[in-house]
């Protein structure tokens, strides 16, 4: 496995707000073979990064309670988040919000980790920066068991689009075989990552940022997930001739994809 490499503006960390940190570390390990590394914070909690064969994968830390209840970057609930490279946090932070989103936590050092930024879209969906420091991100990437997409569900894709383009410089295109008006973007090195517009049927679900993790077989998966706790919100579905796709949550919540690719994955 090649060392990863994140471009600016590629999504390159996930990273998991729950309420139950001891459930989620035994869930994840026993569902994708991931083993756990604990680092001490300031504030006494711990963070844990999840790693596959002694790469990063992504990390996970407890919710910490702020006004009304929500956690440090506005939202209550068990979630997965996504960050995005940037090499200038604060410049990337601020054209966000100039573009029309808002800023959910000021750029700051976490350590000597990484200088961080929480910011929301002009849809309210919140996203996270990233200006590497120690941390180089996630290290496995497009393998089974590890995370291979993150993928935006919008209510108005064109908007979307123009805010992280702007934003992020992407190049964004259609997908061969993906539903019509789906959007992918990429660096100058592979696809990263896509664009979904919300249909009515969706109801009331919020815009979101979703990850997809990579699976040998999407019917073991799941069935070992519900064995663990998990519940399943979508079954498995064929999304086109190449791929299958179920989306799971953990116990406590937090919602995520998992894919099976029959044919090469995303280049």
């Amino acid at each position: 496995m090649t060392a990863v490499v994140h471009a600016p503006g590629a999504p390159c960390w996930f990273e998991l707000a729950t309420d139950d940190q001891p459930t989620i570390e035994a869930f994840y390990p026993a569902l994708f073979g991931w083993t756990l590394e604990r680092t001490p914070m300031p504030d006494g909690s711990l963070y844990t990064i999840f790693q596959l064969d002694g790469r990063d994968v992504a990390g996970t830390y407890s919710l910490v309670p702020g006004p009304g209840g929500a956690g440090a970057d506005g939202i209550g609930a068990p979630h997965w988040g996504v960050y995005f490279r940037t090499d200038d946090c604060d410049k990337t932070a601020s054209r966000a919000v100039a573009l029309g989103g808002r800023m959910i936590a000021s750029p700051f050092e976490l350590m000597e980790h990484v200088r961080m930024a929480v910011c929301a879209d002009p849809e309210g969906v919140v996203f996270s920066l990233a200006q590497q420091r120690a941390h180089p991100g996630a290290d496995a990437l497009g393998v089974d068991n590890a995370v291979c997409w993150a993928e935006l569900a919008t209510r108005d894709i064109d908007r979307a689009e123009r805010y992280y383009q702007q934003l992020f410089g992407w190049r964004l295109r259609g997908h061969p075989v993906a539903p019509h008006g789906y959007r992918v973007f990429a660096d100058g090195q592979r696809m990263l990552g896509g664009l979904l517009q919300m249909r009515p049927e969706w109801r009331d679900l919020a815009p979101h940022w979703s990850i997809y993790l990579q699976v040998s077989d999407v019917e073991a998966c799941v069935q070992r997930a519900l064995e663990l706790g998990g519940r399943l919100e979508s079954a498995p579905f064929e999304a086109n001739s190449d791929v299958r796709i179920a989306r799971l949550a953990d116990p406590r919540g937090a919602a995520f994809y998992v894919i099976q690719f029959f044919g090469d994955p995303p280049a």
